[in-house]
């Protein structure tokens, strides 16, 4: 593996390090591993049948498989949002991909407060290694204004689409790839983003430390090293080609490169970072960190159609309904696994109905850390441990998407409703279906529940507040 990681990251990482180096009593350290648009029906664990992923399987086996975990969204940004800050998306400030100009996407505001600056207050180093997507250098949003001592990857989602790009950050460094100029792929960036998150664990193993790792993969472009490649090629015939943006001024700045072997791309890109996972439980191991070290996996949305990509070939939605940008429980529902040595119970599933705005409490509680006034995640941490019984429950989960015409969906108990093209009429068909007995939502029975679909548009009209950064249309025309 061909490192990029400038020296300026190593001393920066030491410094962070250097002021605390006892383990006694010391709170558990935290790694949350975000993939970008992986399925509900991915893993193995959770079903699929094409290719295997055993290391994250391995957080299932060795501590719990949640079955209703919910996304902060339909796409990348507003999802992050809804992580950090613990608010759904009718509160959270980031509500869509936004655009900002020269790079990346709207920024959070200042008076946010994420989940990193919350765990400084218990003294935690917190490092950021991916994707970020809330706010280029220098504006509000930044990485290291939103409470991360270390950030490395890509500040732009948009950039982030290409695995040989022209540049990374570090902090707020741009760092400069050569070995991919002029069309090169000398320089994976998937691979030097893991190296910096592996150097963050070691470099920071006698202090508490939150790592947030935001994977690109297996986000479009399809694109997967060689040696990967090599595994998969062939066995998932008939092939899939895509022909995408190789050349000209907008390559490698956000289209997607061509792949003639899609179907291969994909199970090679997930074992790459089914590889990545299992390096970071071995360092775990290696360090003796392994006992005091929540490790979370999870992904952002549901799988996406884009750059070739075939959910339906490798069934990635299993039985549920919808893609990425979809409100149906395949856009929105995904796999999230947790273990924690000695406190999770090994193998063990959870049907706790939980949100991206459940991690910003359920870290307070496991910290001692303030959970902040008005949000709206509940703590699941008595789910981690197995006490059911003094598990707090949602009212509802609410979630809002600002493209494709306007969209809204809430659950609340069994019951999911789906509001479409509300841009265009506010006060249009709300969709109904009931989740105990048709999780694939192929059947909508509002016409026969309407004290209930009453009842749901109540709680939509309750949980949106007016954001004017990202008004749905009616709003922004004050109709």
């Amino acid at each position: 593996m061909k490192s990029q990681i400038p020296a300026a990251l190593c001393a920066s990482l030491a410094i962070v390090s250097c002021s605390q180096s006892n383990k006694e009593k010391s709170p558990p350290n935290i790694i949350y591993i975000l993939a970008d648009d992986l399925g509900y029906g991915d893993l193995s664990c959770y079903g699929q049948q094409k290719f295997s992923t055993p290391n994250i399987d391995r957080l299932a086996g060795e501590g719990m498989l949640f079955t209703q975990h919910y996304t902060g969204s339909t796409v990348s940004a507003p999802s992050r949002s809804c992580l950090m800050t613990g608010l759904h998306t009718g509160h959270t400030p980031i509500r869509g991909n936004r655009g900002w100009k020269p790079e990346g996407q709207w920024p959070l505001p200042a008076d946010s407060y994420t989940v990193a600056e919350m765990l400084k207050t218990k003294g935690y180093v917190t490092g950021a290694f991916g994707k970020w997507g809330l706010g280029f250098i220098d504006t509000d949003g930044d990485p290291n204004k939103q409470g991360f001592d270390e950030f490395y990857g890509f500040n732009c989602q948009s950039l982030a689409h290409n695995y040989y790009p022209d540049h990374l950050w570090h902090n707020h460094d741009m760092i400069i790839l050569h070995e991919n100029d002029s069309g090169k792929t000398g320089a994976y960036s998937a691979d030097l983003i893991h190296k910096a998150a592996i150097d963050f664990i070691e470099i920071n193993r006698d202090k508490p430390f939150f790592l947030f790792y935001p994977s690109t993969i297996p986000h479009a472009e399809l694109y997967a090293k060689e040696e990967y490649m090599e595994m998969f090629r062939g066995k998932f015939d008939p092939e899939k080609s895509y022909k995408g943006v190789d050349e000209g001024p907008n390559f490698r700045l956000g289209p997607y490169g061509s792949q003639p072997e899609a179907h291969a791309a994909f199970a090679a890109m997930v074992k790459e970072l089914d590889d990545y996972v299992g390096e970071i439980l071995a360092k775990l191991m290696e360090t003796g960190l392994e006992k005091n070290t929540i490790v979370i996996f999870a992904s952002d949305n549901g799988p996406h159609l884009e750059g070739g990509a075939d959910p339906d070939y490798f069934n990635s939605n299993g039985n549920l309904k919808g893609y990425k940008r979809d409100m149906y429980e395949g856009g929105i529902r995904t796999p999230m696994l947790v273990k924690w040595p000695g406190k999770i119970k090994a193998g063990s599933t959870s049907d706790h109905i939980s949100a991206f705005w459940d991690i910003m409490p359920t870290f307070a509680q496991i910290t001692g850390a303030e959970i902040p006034a008005g949000i709206d995640g509940i703590s699941f941490l008595p789910a981690l441990l197995g006490k059911n019984n003094r598990q707090k429950q949602h009212e509802y989960l609410y979630w809002e998407f600002h493209e494709q015409g306007g969209k809204t969906a809430l659950r609340t108990g069994n019951w999911k409703a789906v509001k479409l093209n509300i841009n265009k009429i506010p006060q249009g068909e709300t969709e109904l279906y009931d989740l105990s007995v048709d999780i694939s939502e192929t059947s909508n029975v509002a016409s026969t529940n309407t004290e209930i679909v009453k009842k749901m548009e109540e709680l939509m009209k309750q949980a949106h507040t007016f954001q004017e950064d990202f008004p749905f249309t009616y709003e922004a025309s004050g109709k």
